[in-house]
């Protein structure tokens, strides 16, 4: 039921555009698999190879660590809704540190120069194998909204105390990795 293609087309980039959320996969020797759900809200496809996410503040950097230590990132999607559906893209990940030119360019160019409150980092996949299955057993959702509790975490926070914070909780991961948060961008 799996198949597999080697870079997206106009008929999964439409697929992803359709979702609500996506799920970030990765992993370093010896350390935990982490994975995290996100909003679409988030995700941009940047071509056949290539998607991007803006990243926000949060309780760990896990992927930033991961992607430190090894690169490797999965990106899933499911069809909640609709006909069913599982999408993986595969590949190399990077991170693009706030306040650097390659950040600021994907901003300006994939989300509209808009920065939400608590942005951290930019994630890029780059992608080398794309995989669709069936997706038979995925539950079905009814979409209600977004939660804006981030966004006004984030603000009550002001740019000093997410400061703060991510200098406590984001610059290493649970194993201890760095995740090069504060690195010169």
């Amino acid at each position: 039921m799996a198949k597999q293609f080697p870079s997206l087309d106009a008929r999964l980039s439409d697929f992803i555009a359709r979702q609500r959320v996506f799920f970030t996969a990765s992993a370093a020797p010896g350390a935990r698999v982490n994975v995290s759900p996100r909003s679409t809200e988030a995700l941009r496809v940047l071509g056949p190879d290539a998607v991007a996410y803006l990243d926000r503040t949060g309780s760990g950097n896990e992927t930033a660590a991961h992607l430190k230590a090894d690169g490797r990132l999965t990106i899933m999607l499911c069809a909640f809704e609709g006909l069913p559906m599982i999408l993986r893209l595969y590949g190399r990940g990077t991170v693009l540190a706030r306040g650097g030119a390659g950040y600021r360019s994907l901003l300006g160019t994939a989300f509209g120069g808009a920065e939400p409150p608590g942005a951290r980092q930019i994630v890029r996949l780059d992608i080398d194998l794309v995989q669709t299955s069936c997706g038979y057993a995925v539950p079905l959702f009814d979409y209600r909204d977004e939660r804006d509790n981030l966004d006004r975490w984030a603000a009550a926070k002001g740019e000093a105390g997410l400061d703060a914070y991510r200098r406590e909780k984001n610059v290493a991961s649970l194993d201890g990795l760095p995740t090069g948060l504060f690195d010169e961008a």
